[in-house]
């Protein structure tokens, strides 16, 4: 589990995407006990029902954590706006955005037009946190952390067509790497466009995590998948640290891996194929307004 110092937390407030299972209940739950104010944004309401009643009950003290819950589903554009009017209409400060929430090995598209797993692990991240974006910058000293994975490794590029085309492969593992690529890519980016804004920007691979991210992975290869990854506990430390640890607190755009700075691979670390996407990504949100 996390040990590092955590930056006080009282008075601060966070937004964690997913976060009603896995690593980012985990998540949830340690900012929650910290004294942050924490808002947990999930598709299954009756799940993120669940997982508030976790995180309030984990506290040993008379103090009951904070945490709340917000409607999300981050393959379908217009729910993803309502979160952000549903958040901005508490007239909060957003000190902390966890982009956190993902799946793989699901086949399709979203309601939005895109390869699945793209869709919701990265435009629908890009949207909340472009609709988010001005409070975070009036928040400062905040960050936005971006769970990303190792299996970016894989992938060399994009294929700008594919990603708005149904899955292709059989067990669409391979567009799992591309959207990891691609969370990758999008958060040293903007950390670039919030240079010197008081906003500092984390991607992470959490560690190989036996997580619900693998739940639609057909039986039998789920089970066999799973032998061998860590835990949610373990695997939640890096986004923590990257979240509250202030070790990091004036580091940007870089990416992590077991709590420490890695670089990531030379598809990661192209800078024009970043340019590329956020302007893509950009254009997409906005043909879909």
């Amino acid at each position: 589990m996390f040990h590092a110092p955590f930056q006080p937390l009282a008075g601060r407030v966070a937004l964690i995407t997913g976060a009603n299972t896995g690593i980012g209940l985990v998540t949830a739950r340690e900012l929650a006990l910290r004294g942050a104010q924490v808002f947990i944004a999930c598709r299954s309401v009756e799940r993120a029902q669940a997982a508030l009643e976790k995180i309030r009950s984990a506290s040993d003290t008379a103090r009951t954590p904070q945490v709340e819950l917000l409607a999300l589903d981050l393959g379908d554009f217009a729910s993803v706006r309502q979160c952000a009017r549903n958040f901005l209409g508490r007239g909060l400060p957003l000190h902390l955005l966890i982009n956190n929430a993902g799946l793989a090995g699901s086949r399709g598209m979203t309601a939005s037009g895109f390869e699945l797993a793209f869709g919701v692990n990265h435009m629908g991240h890009f949207l909340l946190t472009q609709l988010l974006l001005d409070c975070i910058k009036a928040s400062a000293p905040a960050r936005i952390v971006t769970v990303a994975s190792r299996a970016h490794i894989r992938v060399t590029g994009l294929d700008w067509d594919a990603l708005r085309q149904p899955t292709q492969s059989r067990t669409a593992i391979a567009e799992y790497g591309v959207s990891k690529l691609a969370n990758i890519l999008f958060s040293a980016e903007l950390g670039r466009g919030l240079a010197n804004s008081g906003v500092t920007t984390y991607a992470l691979h959490p560690g190989v995590v036996a997580s619900d991210v693998w739940r639609a992975v057909p039986w039998p290869l789920r089970p066999l998948m799973k032998l061998g990854m860590i835990g949610t506990e373990e695997g939640a430390a890096t986004t923590l640290y990257c979240a509250a640890s202030p070790e990091v607190a004036q580091a940007s755009g870089l990416y992590y891996d077991r709590c420490r700075v890695k670089m990531p691979s030379s598809a990661g670390q192209d800078k024009a194929l970043a340019a590329e996407l956020w302007k893509r990504s950009e254009q997409w949100i906005t043909d879909a307004s």
